[in-house]
């Protein structure tokens, strides 16, 4: 049996797509070997995770001492394919092809050039050089690498231009996890609405809590903060009356938060990113079968028109926002229609199992090779 390899400088052993979607699926085929660091070695469903230590103290550091830890790891596992999860681990792409001979793919996660100029801890005066000196960087390494992986079309145009093997595995649920035929409309709180996810001032937290003050609502928030500072900001808001918080919660908990609500939220700002991305949240919305209020973006708004599983607005409009959070709560049929509409969309083109098989095929097409 062929030997894969998945690396990873930055996520956790039980990363969403890295683990539970990419690695299991492949260990239907293959022998998966996932090498993370700061993380216990062990075997989790025929997946052969490897802990490396690396206790760095800043981004800097894990650029240097954690790509070489992982690196050093991997290539004692002698792979066919090794798999890349992090822009940093670029900087070993080539030297494992070099020194193992194996097929090398980079897996980006993200349109990081675009994600850069979004950074808030990064100086705005250095961001656009700092993006196009990345952008440069990764041009000239994935070019000569096997194959590129992306999450949307947007991102793997770009890839198409420098590489001709760009393969687009998007981030859909997987239909299983969220056992989407347990959750019925009948479950729901008819004025639950939801938000799960990281609490940053760019994913509208804060136009979300003021839209409250005007909503007959109950807002069913979970995620962390970005920091304290923005946290005491949103908790002295007037909404947040009406917002029952959780903090970071487990996958059984954000299926349970699903289970109440009638209504999901992605209503975040328009940054260079996320214009351009496919909202995970958005889509576990769907597979859960709750309509949403989304931000109006091209990208997004082809999905939620196409197949009437939501609606669009102004994320920075706060009146606006609340408008529509009381007419779909009010509108409680309609509601409920464009969730069961998402749903069938998920089951139908926007699951894990579609990709899985785009995946496998890839990577059977590069062994050929």
């Amino acid at each position: 049996m062929k030997k894969v390899c998945h690396i990873t400088s930055a996520h956790k052993f039980d990363d969403i797509r890295i683990f539970q979607k990419e690695c299991k699926s492949l260990s239907k085929d293959f022998e998966v070997h996932y090498v993370v660091p700061n993380s216990d070695s062990q075997v989790i469903e025929n997946v052969q995770i490897h802990g490396v230590k690396s206790i760095v103290g800043g981004r800097t550091q894990r650029f240097i001492k954690t790509v070489q830890a992982v690196y050093t790891e991997a290539k004692k596992i002698e792979a066919d394919i090794y798999h890349l999860h992090d822009p940093e681990l670029l900087l070993i792409a080539m030297k494992l092809k070099r020194n193992t001979g194996a097929k090398v793919i980079f897996d980006s996660h993200e349109d990081v050039p675009k994600q850069i100029m979004d950074k808030y801890w990064i100086p705005k005066i250095f961001r656009q050089i700092i993006s196009k000196t990345y952008e440069n960087f990764e041009s000239r390494i994935c070019k000569k690498l096997d194959a590129v992986i992306s999450v949307t079309p947007i991102i793997c145009n770009r890839f198409s231009a420098i590489n001709s093997e760009v393969e687009l595995i998007a981030n859909f649920p997987d239909l299983n996890e969220l056992n989407v035929e347990s959750i019925s409309a009948t479950n729901k709180d008819p004025r639950a609405i939801c938000y799960v996810g990281a609490l940053f001032p760019s994913r509208g937290i804060k136009e979300l809590i003021l839209a409250l003050e005007s909503c007959n609502a109950c807002l069913h928030l979970a995620g962390t903060f970005m920091n304290d500072e923005f946290e005491r900001e949103v908790k002295s808001l007037k909404g947040w009356d009406k917002v029952k918080f959780y903090g970071q919660i487990d996958r059984n908990g954000i299926k349970n938060i699903f289970e109440k609500s009638n209504l999901g939220i992605v209503t975040l700002h328009p940054t260079l990113s996320y214009m351009e991305a496919y909202p995970i949240k958005m889509f576990e919305y769907m597979a859960a079968g709750i309509s949403f209020i989304a931000s109006d973006f091209p990208l997004w708004r082809n999905i939620v028109t196409s197949h009437n599983c939501g609606e669009l607005v102004d994320p920075l409009d706060v009146s606006a926002l609340a408008s529509i959070i009381n007419r779909m709560l009010d509108e409680n049929e309609k509601t409920i229609q464009q969730g069961i509409n998402g749903k069938q969309a998920i089951e139908a083109e926007f699951n894990w199992e579609h990709e899985e098989q785009k995946l496998i095929q890839l990577y059977l097409k590069l062994l050929k090779q």
